[in-house]
C-alpha cells in the first residue's frame, strides 16, 4: 500500500512517543513536526531529518498530509482537533479527549460533518496485560462479573508540564490521568450508570485541585466497581487492576510481566495438588508495554487505509470524559450522580 503521510502537533513532548510509533511503522511517512517549543522540535527535526514548523496552520494547509496526531496539553485538544478535521485531516487525539464533555461533543460533530476519522488515544486498550484481561473476560473464563476495580497511581509532583499545564483548576486528575482507569473499566464492564466519589488533597497542597479521588460506580448487569486515582502518591507508577467473576479472579498491572488468574476449578477439578483450586495462582506471561503507541498508530493507519471507524472513536472518548466529569461532580456535591452520555 502507499505510505500514509502523517504529521504530529505537539511533537516535542509526549508526541515524541507518537513519532517513534510512526517511524517504526513501514506504512507511514512522517511529513512534518509541529511544536511551539522551537528548540525541542528542531532537535527532533535534526535527529530524524523531518521538516518542522511552529505554526500548526502549516500542517493544516499541506495537502499531502492525510492524518494528524494531536499530542498537546489536554486544554488544547478540542481546538486543534476541530481545526485539523475541518482542514480535511484524520485525527488521532491523545487522551483525555477533552476536560469537558461539551467540548468532546463539538469534536464529534466536527468529525461527523467532515467525514474524517477521529480516534482517541486511550492507550490502555492496547496494553498487552489489559488486552489479555479483555479476552479472558469476553470468553467467559471467569464467569459473570460482579466487581471490577482499577487504579491510576502516578506521582505528578515533578511533572506539572511546560507552563504547568497539568497544574490548572480545570484539569482534575481523575479526568487528566484517572481517565485511564475509568476507560479501562468501561471497556471491560460497560458504561457505568451512576457514581459516588470522595476526594482529598494532602500531598500536592499547592496545586489547585484534589490529588486523590476514589469513586464507586454502578455498571450494567448489577456489576459494581471502584476507581482510585492519586497524583501525589509516593510509589512507582502503576495501574493495578482486579476483575472479579463468579468463576474466577484476574489481577493485572500494566507494568508487570505476568497477570494472575485464580479459578473456581482448573480443568473441571476443584482440588489440584491437594489444594483448593481457587487458591492456586496461575501466572500468564505478557509483554510489558504500558504505553503501546506503536499498536495505537498501527490501528490509526489501518482505519485510514480501510476507511474504517476505530473502536476508540470520538463517541467512546466522550463517554469516558462524561464518566470522569460525573466523578468530579459527585465528589464536589457529596451525592450520587447519574452519568449523561447524550451527544
Amino acid at each position: 500500500m502507499n505510505k500514509i503521510k502523517l504529521a504530529i502537533i505537539g511533537s516535542a513532548g509526549f508526541g515524541w512517543s507518537h513519532l517513534v510509533g510512526m517511524l517504526d511503522n513501514d506504512n507511514v511517512e512522517v511529513v512534518m513536526l509541529c511544536d511551539t517549543n522551537e528548540e525541542g522540535v528542531k532537535k527532533l527535526s535534526d535527529m530524524y531529518h523531518i521538516p518542522y514548523t511552529t505554526d500548526a496552520q502549516d500542517i493544516f494547509d499541506n495537502p499531502e498530509i492525510v492524518g494528524v496526531s494531536i499530542a498537546l496539553p489536554d486544554q488544547l485538544h478540542a481546538e486543534y482537533t476541530i481545526k485539523a478535521l475541518r482542514a480535511g485531516k484524520h485525527v488521532l487525539c491523545e487522551k483525555p479527549m477533552t476536560l469537558d464533555p461539551a467540548e468532546s461533543k463539538e469534536m464529534i460533530k466536527a468529525a461527523e460533518q467532515t467525514g474524517k476519522i477521529l480516534m482517541i488515544g486511550q492507550i490502555c486498550r492496547f496494553t498487552p496485560s489489559f488486552v489479555k484481561i479483555k479476552k479472558l473476560v469476553d470468553s467467559g473464563e471467569i464467569g459473570e462479573l460482579f466487581f471490577v476495580e482499577s487504579e491510576y497511581a502516578h506521582d505528578y509532583s515533578k511533572i506539572a508540564g511546560p507552563g504547568n499545564w497539568r497544574c490548572t483548576p480545570e484539569r482534575h486528575p481523575i479526568i487528566g490521568g484517572g481517565c485511564h482507569a475509568v476507560d479501562l473499566l468501561r471497556w471491560i464492564a460497560g458504561d457505568p450508570i451512576e457514581t459516588y466519589a470522595y476526594s482529598n488533597q494532602k500531598v500536592l497542597t499547592d496545586w489547585p485541585v484534589e490529588d486523590a479521588t476514589i469513586a464507586i460506580m454502578q455498571f450494567p448487569d448489577n456489576v459494581i466497581g471502584k476507581v482510585f486515582c492519586s497524583t501525589g502518591c509516593q510509589r512507582k507508577y502503576t495501574m493495578r487492576t482486579v476483575i472479579y467473576g463468579t468463576k474466577g479472579t484476574i489481577i493485572a498491572d500494566n507494568t508487570s510481566p505476568t497477570i494472575s488468574i485464580y479459578k473456581k476449578d482448573i480443568e473441571g477439578k476443584e482440588k489440584m495438588f491437594d489444594s483448593e483450586a481457587n487458591v492456586l495462582e496461575i501466572k500468564i506471561p505478557v509483554s510489558v508495554n504500558n504505553h503501546n503507541i506503536g499498536q495505537e498508530i498501527k490501528e490509526f493507519v489501518r482505519c485510514i487505509s480501510d476507511n474504517d471507524m476505530p473502536a476508540m472513536s470520538g463517541v467512546e472518548g466522550m463517554k469516558t470524559v462524561a464518566a470522569c466529569a460525573a466523578i468530579v461532580e459527585a465528589a464536589k456535591k457529596h451525592t450520587p450522580i447519574k452519568i449523561n452520555y447524550e451527544i
